[in-house]
């Protein structure tokens, strides 16, 4: 069976974006706020500009470090057979890791973000079966940013018994973030032998390696932790005003990256996150429902295959506000695009707009909207049972195939049987089942699951344990 692909760029022009990062790397350098890394990167053999903390990193440098890092890794939740694999042509999606508002599933307003929507957030994606890792999708205001990783954490493996995700901001809440992990997965070598969190490192647009990120990186990779390295740089904003330069400049901050996570612990595994986007002119405002972004999104699929890596890119994603035409023409075909390519995974779910905001409701339609894609990734089969030769030749003329046991036998896998989310009623029969839109129908959903699902619980023992930490945290940091 063929399996249907797209792609942006030819394998020349793959190459050329490459050298192009080269030369970036090579000639104009990237800044490193962080001392130590700042050394390290001289130690192994860049040039060092220290009055300007500007690093230039030869070639040999960078492809070494491309060779060494790890391409494939399974996360773990507390739940050991519930996993998200990168670098095994999975599907994986993650719920946001955190948005500071938060748009109300029962009133549509947007407001501050609050423990009991975090929760929420958590206990929902448990139950939404294509979302591969759960996120807080709130970052409430309730508590004070120094330790709320570390609460958020706590209210992630207590939640769910997937793998799981919230932002961590500073060095010292990752020590805790991380003793939180170790205390589920059972100690430092078993969290190290089954990973259970992957850190995020954000270079900042155009060129730049900021302290605190590196910070946490240090501290995660060092344990043994797995790393995604995404800069969102935007075209005519933060990068060149073409798709091939952005390209080309994004390439060179995640190759950095690279360079700095196996100087300070070789071998650790990498997802190549390539998460460009464009500003709009008119605006100002970064997009990310343009069709440049599944553009974007596509060649930076084709980029890190180049180098082996497994790929996280920005797609499925909308500048809408609500879910609307516009979104379902953003997100539907970006996220297609982005499939077929063959990216590991998705932009954050549950994200309403350009990062206004976290919703429920979003999240239950990023995870439908999988549930469509799968199926068109998944293709069909042409073989002599499918051609169904026989079966057409016994039916005849104006039969029918209804009560056929070749029928039975394949309908099931051949056909995606929507969710009672979608509608392919007679326009009677939704008249009769009260006119409901989609977004009806997600809210229903929203109130159902909250109201019905329960995850796996916490032995009582550990959570006991992890509640200790936060309060450590608390304590320390608060």
């Amino acid at each position: 069976m063929a399996k249907i692909s797209v792609k942006a760029l030819s394998e020349s022009e793959v190459k050329d974006i490459h050298e192009a990062s080269l030369v970036i790397l090579r000639d104009t350098g990237v800044m490193v706020h962080h001392e130590e890394v700042l050394r390290l990167l001289g130690e192994a053999g860049a040039k060092i500009d220290k009055s300007n903390n500007i690093a230039r990193l030869p070639e040999k440098m960078v492809m070494d470090s491309v060779a060494g890092a790890g391409k494939k890794y399974i996360l773990y939740g507390r739940d050991p057979e519930r996993q998200a694999r990168f670098g095994y042509g999975d599907f994986v999606q993650m719920s946001s890791p955190g948005q500071y508002i938060w748009v109300d599933s029962q009133t549509n307003e947007r407001r501050a973000a609050t423990v009991q929507d975090a929760r929420d957030a958590i206990r929902l994606g448990d139950a939404l079966e294509n979302i591969s890792i759960v996120g807080s999708m709130a970052q409430p205001e309730e508590i004070p940013e120094s330790w709320r990783s570390v609460f958020l954490t706590a209210e992630l493996v207590k939640g769910t018994s997937k793998p799981s995700r919230s932002w961590v901001y500073r060095g010292q809440a990752a020590d805790y973030v991380l003793e939180i992990y170790r205390t589920v997965a059972g100690g430092q070598a078993a969290l190290r032998e089954r990973p259970m969190i992957e850190t995020f490192m954000e270079p900042i647009s155009p060129l730049q390696l900021p302290k605190d990120g590196l910070d946490i990186v240090k501290k995660f990779v060092q344990a043994g932790q797995p790393v995604s390295i995404g800069p969102m740089a935007m075209t005519s904003g933060t990068a060149p005003g073409t798709l091939a330069g952005t390209l080309a400049q994004e390439n060179a901050e995640i190759l950095a990256g690279v360079v700095v996570t196996q100087l300070l612990a070789p071998g650790t595994e990498v997802t190549y996150g390539g998460i460009p986007h464009i500003m709009d002119p008119r605006t100002a405002i970064c997009s990310f429902g343009s069709p440049e972004q599944g553009l974007m999104g596509v060649a930076m699929v084709q980029i890190a295959r180049f180098y082996g890596f497994p790929v996280y890119i920005n797609v499925g994603l909308t500048d809408a506000k609500v879910p609307d035409a516009q979104a379902g023409i953003e997100k539907g075909t970006s996220m297609l695009l982005g499939a077929l390519a063959g990216a590991d995974m998705f932009g954050h779910c549950g994200i309403c707009g350009t990062d206004h905001g976290a919703s429920l409701n979003w999240l239950v339609v990023d995870n439908e909207l999988a549930n469509y894609v799968k199926r068109i990734v998944r293709g069909f089969e042409v073989s002599g049972e499918t051609l169904a030769t026989e079966v057409v030749n016994a039916v005849g003329p104006k039969g029918n195939y209804l009560a056929e046991e070749h029928t039975a036998r394949h309908f099931r896998e051949e056909l995606w049987l929507c969710s009672q989310l979608w509608t392919r009623q007679s326009f009677d029969a939704w008249e009769n089942d009260g006119s409901k839109s989609f977004t009806d129908r997600i809210a229903d959903e929203v109130n159902r699951v909250l109201a019905t699902h329960k995850p796996h619980p916490v032995d009582a023992a550990l959570a006991k344990e992890v509640d200790n930490i936060v309060k450590c945290a608390q304590d320390a940091l608060g």
